[in-house]
C-alpha cells in the first residue's frame, strides 16, 4: 500500500507519525517509497506492540484475577447473617457427605478412609476457586464404579492415579475453553450411560444387601451371575437391616415434605431429620451392630471393620505402585488404565458441568472456572489420597434447600470430616455393610429417568435406540466402552445430517412457466455439496429452469464454492441455472473459482419478481 506522505492526518493518525518529516521528501519517488515501506514497517511493530499490551492487560487484569480466585471477590464482602445459615447447611451437607464418602469408597473397592480423604481435600479446595456457591464437589457412584475394576485387581494407588490424570485433564481443558465439548453429548446418551451406572452399582450390592459369598463383580453381567450362583447363601440378618434401610430412608424423605428451615420448632425438626437421613439410618444400623454383638458374643452383622485414622499423609501421586511382587510402572499403570484416563474426567466434566448449571444463579455459570477449580480438587487431592472427584447433585441440592449463602459452608463440612477423621473413625468401626448396601441401592433410584424411555418411543425411535445402545453397550462392555458407543453413533448421525441436508425443491409458476428453487440452507459444507448436486441434478431433470436461493446462506467454505461453480458448468449448456441472493463475500469466492458465470448471479426482493431474475437466453 502506497501512503501520501503529503496527508497530515494519515501521518499523524493512521500511523502515529511527525507529518513535517516527511513532507520534504514526497517529491521523490525513491525516498517516498523507501519511507512508505519505514511506515508500514512502524505501524505493524505498534499494532503488535498494541494488541501484545491488551493480551498482558486482559491476561493479568484485577477481573481476571477475581474470577479465577473467587474466594477474593464473595469474602471481603461476607455479612454476618450469613453466618448461621452457613454453619446449618454445613453440618448438613456434612452429615451426609461422610456415610457418603464411606459407601462411595466401598463401590470404589477402597477402604473408607478414601471417600472421605476425597471429601476433605477437595472440599478445601473448592471453597477458594469454586465459582458456584452452593455446589459441594467429592466422589460420586459413577467415578468410584469406573475405578472399582482397577482397585479390586490391582491396588488403591490406581484410584489416586485416576485423580491426578483426571485433575489434569480437566485443568487444561478449563484453561482452553474446551469446556462445550460435552454439549455434543445427546440426553440419550447421558441418560443410557447414568442409567446402566446405577444398575451396575446397585447389582454390585447385591452381596452386601442379601450378606452372600463370593465376590460382587465388576460388571453387571457378574454380578448378576455371582448373585444367583451364590443365592443359597442368603444372610437373614443382612436382608432384614438393607431392607429396613431402604424403607426407613424413603419413609424419612417423605417425612420432610412441605416443611423448610424457616417454619416452627416441630417442622423444623422434621426437616433436618429428613435431610440427615444418611446419617440416622447408619448410626441405627450401627446401634444395631454393637448391640448384636454385646448380646450374642459374636458379629452376625458383616460390618466394615477397621477405618484409618487421623487426616491423610500428603506424598506425590502413585506414579508406580507395587501389586503383590511386581511393580508397575507409570507406563505400565496408564497401559492398565487405558481410555479410562480419559473416559473418567470426561464424565467427571460431564457431573460438573450439568451441576452447575442446574445451581447457579440466574442460569450463569463459568464453565471455565467450574472446570479449573474441580481440575485442582482432583490434582492436589491426589497427594492427599483423594480418589476421582466432581460435583455431586445430592449433596449439592442438599446444600441448596439448607440455605447457603456463600462458599463459606463447604468449611464447616471440612471441619466436620476433620473431626470424624481425627476422632470418630473407631465408631464408624460398627457401620453394617448391609446399612451402605441399602443407602446405595436407594440413591441409585434417583439416578434413572423413567419417563424418558417411553417418551423417546413415541417421539423419536432413532434416538430410543441410541440411549439402548449405550445402555446395553454400558451394562455388558463397561461403562466407559457403553459411552463410547453412545458418543460414535451420535458423531455418525450428526455428520450424516450435515452431509444430507433436508432440501426442498419447490415449483413456482411464472409468466415463463414453471421454475424449480432450491433453497440453500444456513450453511453448505463442503461434505453435503453432493447431495445439493444430486438434488439440483434431479430439479433439472425437467425443462423448468432451476434457481439456487443462497437468501439464507451464512457460510460457505472454499471446496462447497468450487463443486456449486461445478453444478453451474454442468447445466450452463442448458442455460437452466441461476444463483439468486447470494452475499457478495460468496460471489466473489465462487468467481474466483470460476470468474465466467457472473452473469447467474442475480438479486430480486421476493420471487413475485421471478420473471425479472432470468436472464433473456434463460
Amino acid at each position: 500500500m502506497i501512503v501520501n506522505l503529503t496527508d497530515k492526518s494519515t501521518c499523524d493518525k493512521r500511523y502515529g507519525l511527525n507529518y513535517f518529516q516527511y513532507t520534504k521528501v514526497s517529491g521523490d519517488s525513491r525516498t517516498s517509497a523507501k519511507m512508505t515501506v519505514e511506515i508500514q514497517s512502524e505501524s505493524k511493530s505498534k499494532a503488535f506492540r498494541r494488541k501484545t499490551k491488551k493480551y498482558v492487560k486482559n491476561t493479568f487484569s484485577m477481573n481476571l484475577v477475581r474470577r479465577r480466585l473467587p474466594i477474593i471477590s464473595w469474602l471481603p464482602k461476607y455479612k454476618s447473617e450469613y453466618f448461621i445459615q452457613d454453619i446449618i447447611a454445613g453440618i448438613t451437607v456434612g452429615l451426609t457427605a461422610i456415610p457418603q464418602g464411606i459407601a462411595y469408597a466401598v463401590i470404589a473397592g477402597l477402604t473408607p478412609e478414601y471417600g472421605l480423604y476425597a471429601s476433605l481435600t477437595s472440599g478445601v479446595i473448592y471453597v477458594i476457586f469454586g465459582s458456584c456457591y452452593n455446589v459441594t464437589v467429592g466422589p460420586t457412584a459413577i467415578l468410584a464404579a469406573m475405578v472399582a475394576k482397577y482397585v479390586s485387581t490391582y491396588s488403591a494407588d490406581f484410584a489416586i492415579l485416576t485423580a491426578f490424570l483426571s485433575g489434569v485433564f480437566m485443568f487444561l481443558m478449563g484453561i482452553f475453553n474446551l469446556g462445550f465439548l460435552v454439549e455434543f453429548i445427546s440426553m440419550p446418551v447421558i441418560s443410557g450411560f447414568t442409567t446402566a451406572a446405577a444398575l451396575q452399582i446397585a447389582a454390585a450390592q447385591l452381596k452386601s444387601f442379601f450378606g452372600l459369598k463370593g465376590s460382587s463383580g465388576n460388571f453387571f453381567s457378574e454380578s448378576v451371575q455371582n448373585f444367583f450362583a451364590n443365592i443359597t447363601t442368603v444372610q437373614i440378618w443382612e436382608t432384614v437391616l438393607s431392607s429396613g434401610t431402604i424403607i426407613m430412608l424413603m419413609l424419612l424423605q417423605k417425612l420432610g415434605q412441605g416443611c423448610k428451615r424457616t417454619d416452627g420448632f416441630v417442622k423444623q425438626t422434621r426437616w433436618f431429620i429428613s435431610l440427615s437421613r444418611n446419617a440416622v439410618v447408619v448410626v441405627i444400623g450401627m446401634i444395631i451392630a454393637y448391640i448384636l454383638k454385646v448380646t450374642t458374643g459374636s458379629e452376625p452383622l458383616a460390618i466394615i471393620g477397621d477405618i484409618g485414622s487421623g487426616l491423610p499423609k500428603f506424598s506425590w501421586p502413585p506414579f508406580s505402585t507395587l501389586v503383590g511382587d511386581e511393580v508397575y510402572s507409570f507406563r505400565d499403570m496408564m497401559s492398565i488404565l487405558g481410555i479410562q484416563s480419559v473416559m473418567v474426567p470426561f464424565v467427571a466434566i460431564l457431573e460438573t458441568v450439568a451441576i452447575a448449571k442446574a445451581f447457579a444463579v440466574g442460569g450463569r455459570i463459568d464453565a471455565t472456572q467450574e472446570l479449573i477449580a474441580v481440575g485442582l480438587c482432583n490434582i492436589i487431592g491426589s497427594f492427599g489420597q483423594s480418589m476421582p472427584i466432581t460435583g455431586s447433585f445430592t449433596r449439592t441440592a442438599l446444600n441448596h434447600v439448607s440455605g447457603v449463602k456463600t462458599p463459606a459452608g463447604g468449611v464447616t463440612k471440612v471441619l466436620l470430616l476433620v473431626v470424624s477423621l481425627t476422632y470418630l473413625t473407631s465408631t464408624f468401626y460398627y457401620i453394617p455393610k448391609a446399612s451402605l448396601a441399602g443407602l446405595i441401592i436407594t440413591a441409585m433410584f434417583s439416578m434413572i429417568d423413567y419417563g424418558i424411555f417411553s417418551k423417546l418411543w413415541k417421539n423419536s425411535l432413532i434416538e430410543f435406540c441410541i440411549l439402548m445402545a449405550t445402555l446395553i453397550g454400558c451394562l455388558f462392555l463397561g461403562l466407559e466402552y457403553g459411552i463410547i458407543i453412545g458418543i460414535l453413533i451420535e458423531a455418525l448421525l450428526l455428520l450424516y445430517n450435515v452431509a444430507r441436508p433436508k432440501i426442498e425443491i419447490n415449483k413456482i409458476k411464472c409468466d415463463q412457466g414453471d421454475v424449480s428453487v432450491v433453497p440453500l440452507g444456513e450453511n453448505v459444507s463442503y461434505c453435503a455439496v453432493e447431495h445439493v448436486r444430486q438434488r439440483v441434478i434431479k430439479a433439472s431433470s425437467s425443462p423448468a429452469p432451476v434457481i439456487l436461493d443462497g437468501g439464507n446462506l451464512k457460510k460457505l467454505d472454499f471446496t462447497a464454492a468450487y463443486n456449486l461453480m461445478s453444478i453451474v458448468k454442468d447445466l450452463e449448456t442448458t442455460h437452466q441455472i441461476v444463483l439468486l441472493n447470494f452475499r457478495v463475500d460468496f460471489k466473489k469466492l465462487c468467481l474466483d473459482i470460476d470468474s465466467r458465470y457472473a452473469s447467474k448471479f442475480v438479486y430480486a426482493a421476493n420471487y413475485n419478481e421471478i420473471t425479472d431474475v432470468f436472464p433473456k437466453d434463460v
